[in-house]
């Protein structure tokens, strides 16, 4: 059997199918299907009280399914306590005893399985090494900085030697470079050992840096799922143009006129043709061009001057839009400019439902 032959024929690490979580008339998780492959990256991504957190205890164990089933690597383990499920968890506090060191906080759950001790000791050592403890594992919690508490708590869930890990939000406590460098590392991690990770956050840009793919949550429900390039790049749905990039995609609300539309409150300048139907416009502020002689009137209103780049808060008519530019951008006060984009780079989306839709052509600004 060839390489492709036998992942095609290998069970998904995690299946989970039609998923329903509630409390009294409380729907948390509403008939959530998904699955993930072994070994790769996987985030559950949405803004707070979407049903994240309550999707990834669910595949723990920590919380029972109100309807649906759980498979992992092909067997049902929809009704298996957790400690049978062979997971390792990471969670948001890092959860370290304050009374043990780094190494008996690493190995406390092999201690409590009863593993030998010369294999905690290996385990321990191969583990401290991998994620730059070796140095640190005589001290105690208190004497940690956030990011080396942090890794405490990845070698714990590591030195388990399960080939899944459940991680709910683990760097939210950390600052915003820290942030930054404990996902590259964890990433790098993740790839070395060739651990399935499911990991939960609110944040868009740990889902972009680090998953493969990306499980977006809106309302206890998928919004939609794929890989970050097909998030950023096709999104399904005006929600998750607003939800994914930074600055978010600028939504812009279009009126009928003529055998087109045009944007309420913009002027005559036609952004759509064929249709007459109520539709919405999505652009990336990056694809948006600032000048004086062609494209929609606007007013730039203020400029966030970044270092790389400034982000221009515009407005047409009563409606806001974000534009980036590598320039420095500096504004005296509201200034009139014209912004302009490619056909290629509006998305259009369903007024009513927030739906992508080929209802309309788009057109050159």
């Amino acid at each position: 059997m060839n390489s492709a032959s036998a992942e095609k024929g290998r069970a998904p690490a995690i299946d989970v199918q039609g998923a329903v979580k509630r409390w009294g008339d409380t729907v948390a998780v509403n008939n959530v299907s998904f699955s993930v492959k072994p070994g790769t990256f996987n985030v559950v991504l949405g803004p707070s009280g979407c049903g994240k957190s309550t999707m990834l205890r669910m595949i723990a164990g920590l919380e029972e399914l109100s309807d649906g089933r759980l498979l992992i690597n092909g067997e049902d383990m929809t009704h298996t306590p957790p400690a049978a499920r062979k997971l390792s968890m990471v969670f948001q506090s890092y959860a370290l005893f304050p009374h043990l060191s780094v190494a008996e906080n690493i190995v406390f759950g092999l201690k409590v399985r009863r593993v030998p001790a010369s294999e905690r000791d290996q385990r321990l050592a191969r583990v401290a090494q991998l994620v730059g403890l070796s140095q640190l594992l005589d001290r105690k919690p208190a004497q940690l900085s956030g990011g080396q508490r942090q890794r405490v708590a990845l070698a714990r869930a590591v030195v388990a030697e399960n080939a899944i890990c459940l991680m709910d939000e683990p760097l939210s406590n950390l600052d915003a470079k820290l942030r930054q460098e404990m996902r590259i590392e964890l990433r790098a991690l993740q790839q070395r050992l060739g651990m399935t990770v499911v990991y939960v956050t609110h944040d868009q840009a740990e889902a972009m840096s680090m998953a493969d793919k990306v499980i977006l949550l809106r309302d206890g429900q998928i919004e939609q799922e794929g890989t970050p390039e097909a998030l950023y790049n096709a999104p399904a749905t005006a929600f998750t143009a607003s939800f994914i990039g930074t600055p978010p995609m600028s939504i812009l609300d279009t009126e009928p006129s003529g055998k087109g539309a045009v944007i309420s409150g913009g002027g005559n300048a036609h952004v759509l043709s064929g249709t007459s139907s109520p539709l919405s416009i999505g652009i990336r502020p990056e694809k948006i061009c600032i000048g004086n002689d062609n494209g929609i009137p606007a007013e730039l209103v203020s400029a966030d001057y970044l270092g790389a780049d400034t982000i221009i808060t515009a407005e047409i008519g009563a409606q806001k839009v974000l534009v980036r530019t590598p320039q420095r951008i500096q504004l005296s006060g509201r200034e009139p400019a014209r912004l302009s984009w490619a056909k290629e780079d509006t998305h259009i989306f369903d007024t009513a439902t927030g739906h992508r839709t080929e209802a309309a052509i788009a057109v050159d600004i």
